[in-house]
């Protein structure tokens, strides 16, 4: 049951990967990081300072900080680069796409601040196109962790991980719920946090809690919940989201992130080949963003848990 789940604190996701990156760099001399002016947002304190010769300040200069990256790995080196999400992606896709996508070079993209989570920076700085840009690249990993422990997690994970990864996380501090030794993250495996049978719901980031949040007042209702965190968006877990919606019968995707080449279009292409059934897509809808607090903008783009629970009841009786 959904509501047997216990939030250990809030902790931001980002600080996370801070720690996360301290153990991966303890733990191989040959992670690298490289930041482009934004190592006190990234929380790389700890990194530099027990591993100052393993740092790059590429200073606000995104695209030449994915150069250097790609060509550290034919020295064997294994660079995390780090900046905003927005920073990450949309500014130096091209770089991305030729020097690390298609020369399947072993870069790991470090993306906090992503989504509306971000806040009062407002449009220019909540990217919400950023996984579907990196999932359509060849080759390219792409994982979203729901909080802090599977944050930090998945940055240690990622060291070992052969080939480009984008990794995606956030600004403010949010539940943190999932396992503290991080033994519930496996790349390319969904983690299902509950069973059920009326709905499926396929969730990815800050999202995850939401959907839990929704889970719940949906079981107060009566209702069956099957939860699961997307948190690879690819390779994504096909066989567990077929599994899934072949019991329950519908679905609801939730993001932070346009509906338009997210989480919700990878799981619907997945059900139409396989498993034709109801699907609902939360998550902004074709538009950027805008200046405020994170939890207002949630509300005013439909990403609370009564737009999640909203969407399931939809798809419940679509499926009748």
């Amino acid at each position: 049951m959904l509501k047997d789940i216990q939030v250990l604190n809030e902790k931001e996701t980002r600080g996370g990967f801070g720690e996360g990156i301290y153990a991966a760099g303890k733990a191989n001399e040959n992670v690298v990081v490289l930041t482009a002016d934004l190592a006190g947002s990234l929380k790389l304190g700890p990194f530099i300072k027990d591993f100052p010769n393993r740092f790059v300040q590429c200073g606000i200069a995104e695209a030449n900080m994915i150069g250097i990256a790609a060509g550290l790995t034919i020295g064997g080196k294994i660079p995390y680069t780090t900046t905003f999400a927005n920073f990450s992606t949309g500014r130096v896709y091209d770089q991305i796409r030729q020097s690390v996508a298609y020369s399947g070079k072993n870069v790991k993209i470090c993306a906090s601040h992503a989504g509306l989570t971000l806040g009062e920076d407002g449009a220019t700085h909540q990217i919400l196109e950023d996984i579907g840009l990196m999932k359509m690249l060849p080759g390219m990993t792409v994982i979203v962790p729901c909080d802090f422990n599977q944050t930090k997690a998945a940055t240690i994970a990622i060291a070992d991980y052969n080939g480009p990864v984008y990794l995606r996380f956030g600004r403010p501090k949010w539940p943190n719920f999932t396992k503290e030794d991080g033994s519930d993250f496996v790349i390319g495996k969904a983690q299902q946090l509950s069973e059920g049978t009326d709905i499926s719901i396929f969730a990815c980031g800050h999202m995850v809690w939401k959907a839990i949040e929704a889970g719940r007042i949906l079981e107060e209702k009566g209702l069956s919940v099957e939860l699961i965190n997307i948190h690879t968006i690819k390779p994504l877990d096909e066989a567990a989201i077929i599994a899934s919606v072949k019991k329950t019968g519908c679905a609801v995707t939730c993001e932070e992130h346009n509906i338009l080449g997210g989480l919700g279009e990878s799981v619907s292409r997945v059900l139409s080949s396989n498993c034709p059934a109801p699907v609902e897509l939360v998550g902004t809808k074709d538009t950027f963003g805008e200046s405020g607090k994170p939890e207002e903008l949630l509300k005013k783009y439909g990403l609370e848990a009564v737009d999640i629970v909203s969407a399931a009841e939809k798809a419940i009786s679509r499926k009748k």
